[in-house]
Formats: structure tokens, C-alpha cells, sequence
């Protein structure tokens, strides 16, 4: 089942959809999602990962939030998970935040955010698709863009889901980020997938079924 939302943000409200399991009374955990620099929570990964979400008995909430500058974008997010918190109808106990490419950078910083003000269990993890650590071809930026990620907590599991031809996401660069990080780090390599975690010769769906498995696996991991 999949509700529209409105959620309040300052004098404004931001456009959210809210995918639940069938059996909605027992779940627990809570996944968000926001979408990249382009494009809106309708993104077909964003949408085919939450109904998969939702299958497996996840509840799960996109938003969108098109502003382009990260700071505005972080706030939209921590709008979007105080409402969460305050949805009466389940017994959220725990909350992933995540995103593709801008939307992973900002679930970052918001988890990093949180770990500074809230208790150690406010955020459960982060999924990071496509994180994109720094401009096309600009290998050295990702000192810049890794600041959040290197500041996440011990406690905080995060999952990164990058193409091996992804030209924002350099494979040598992200090895070495991961290896300053102190969060418990996995990440999963899509063969030959670019930036859009689209693969030549391969359906956009089998993927995304590979992809949605990826992260449902993980999560499980986590003992959610």
C-alpha cells in the first residue's frame, strides 16, 4: 500500500510517499529515501526499491526535496524523519535514512547530525546509493565530500551501492574513504553500472532485483 503525504516543513510541506507492508501493526523499522540532484521520489530505483521494502516488511517513506544546496536538503530530511517519529499508527522502533547520489550525501550529514544530538539509537544505518564522492572525473574532491562520512560514529552500519563505471565514484577513492571511516562499512559493487546504476546489455529491472536484494540482505544483517 502506498500513501501521499504532505509533510510540514517550516511554512512549507514536502511532497512524500509512504509505501507499508501488508502487515503494517508489526512492523518496526522504518527505511527513508530521497532522491538525487535530478528528478523527484517518483525515480523508478527509488520506487521499485520501497515496494521491495515493503514486501519484505519494511515500512517505507520518499520524499522529495528538489533544492540543490546539501544544507536545505538536510533540513527538508530532518522535517521528513520528526514526522516519521510521530506517525501514531505503528511502533517505529527503528530508522534507516538513505538516498541516491545528493540524497545519500544528505542522509550522511543528517545521521551525523543526529549522532551529535540524539541518542546513540536514533539512526540505525545509511544507504548510500550512488554516493557521489566527487565531481565527474575529479578524484581529489573526495577529502570534501567524505568530511560526514569519516565523522559517522563506530556504532552506525552503512551500506554503499556504487557502479564500477561510475565517474563520481572512483573505486581507489572510496577504498581509501572506507578505510577512514570509523562506521562499519559494506559496500557492493554493480558490474559495469554507471552513476544511474543503469548496466548496458541488462534490463533496467534485473538491476534494480539486484540492487533491492542487495539492500535487504544488508538489513537483515543488521538484526532488524
Amino acid at each position: 500500500l502506498t500513501h501521499t503525504l504532505k509533510v510540514p516543513f517550516g511554512t512549507k510541506f514536502l511532497d512524500a510517499a509512504l509505501c507499508i507492508p501488508t502487515s503494517a501493526k508489526d512492523a518496526e523499522t522504518a527505511v527513508t529515501l530521497t532522491h538525487g540532484a535530478g528528478g523527484d521520489m517518483d525515480f523508478k530505483q527509488l520506487v521499485s526499491l520501497a515496494h521491495a521494502l515493503a514486501s519484505a516488511g519494511f515500512i517505507c517513506m520518499r520524499f522529495t526535496c528538489k533544492c540543490l544546496n546539501l544544507g536545505y536538503r538536510v533540513k527538508a530530511y530532518h522535517a521528513v524523519w520528526n514526522y516519521l517519529k510521530t506517525l501514531e499508527k505503528f511502533t517505529i522502533k527503528h530508522i534507516f535514512v538513505g538516498g541516491r547520489s545528493m540524497g545519500s550525501r544528505a542522509a550522511v550529514a543528517l545521521a551525523r547530525q543526529l549522532s551529535d544530538s540524539e541518542p546513540e539509537e536514533a539512526v540505525q544505518g545509511v544507504l548510500c546509493l550512488s554516493f557521489p564522492l566527487h565531481s565527474p572525473g575529479r578524484t581529489h574532491d573526495h577529502r570534501q565530500r567524505s568530511e560526514d562520512l569519516r565523522a559517522l560514529l563506530e556504532h552506525l552500519p552503512v551500506l554503499f551501492v556504487s557502479g564500477t563505471e561510475d565517474h563520481m565514484c572512483d573505486r581507489v577513492s572510496l577504498q581509501k574513504t572506507v578505510k577512514e571511516m570509523k562506521a562499519g562499512v559494506d559496500v557492493f559493487w554493480l558490474k559495469g553500472a554507471n552513476h544511474g546504476l543503469t548496466v548496458k546489455g541488462r534490463t533496467e529491472d534485473s538491476v534494480m532485483d539486484e540492487v533491492n536484494l542487495q539492500v535487504l540482505t544488508w538489513l537483515n544483517k543488521q538484526g532488524v
